[in-house]
């Protein structure tokens, strides 16, 4: 299972925004287990998919500079309603600040006009070579599934 949780990327103003989409689905698999009786999007799932828009600001503006960006802090982090299967989530998240190793970002995620999700997230971003120079073919084989998975996830060319 590839675990891509974004559907879409709607917009994106380099080193400051991006939106995109999460289309919740009635035949996703954890949906089964998530609650039987009342499917809901998992509270993780939101998180995990504004870390992925977030990783996907920061890829987009520093034309994939580093291969691996991950979660480091979730702080503040609220969950407000529940995302139900056939609802589209639509994630914000805000470039706060950003160093060459650390970028914290606002998040923002809901249906329509219901807030599910709000919170601050700090990831971290470096290139396996950086530890170890002997990485570096790594970093470009994962550079360039990256470039490829943004021909499927990019919906707009242009900026906001």
């Amino acid at each position: 299972m590839r675990f891509w949780l974004l559907d879409a990327i709607e917009s994106f103003e380099p080193y400051k925004q991006l939106t995109a989409t999460k289309n919740v689905a009635f035949s996703e698999e954890y949906l089964q287990d998530h609650f039987p009786e009342f499917p809901v999007l998992p509270g993780v799932f939101m998180l995990e998919a504004a870390t992925q828009a977030s990783a996907w600001l920061l890829r987009l503006s520093e034309d994939f500079k580093h291969s691996i960006i991950t979660l480091k802090e979730a702080k503040n982090i609220k969950y407000a309603d529940f995302v139900a299967p056939g609802h589209k989530l639509e994630l914000n998240v805000e470039l706060v600040k950003h160093d060459e190793r650390l970028a914290t970002f606002k998040v923002q995620g809901g249906v329509g006009d219901r807030t599910s999700l709000t919170g601050k997230i700090t990831v971290e971003r470096y290139n396996l070579a950086d530890a170890d120079p002997l990485q570096a073919e790594m970093d470009a084989r994962v550079l360039k599934y990256l470039r490829k998975a943004q021909q499927a996830i990019l919906r707009t060319t242009s900026t906001t």
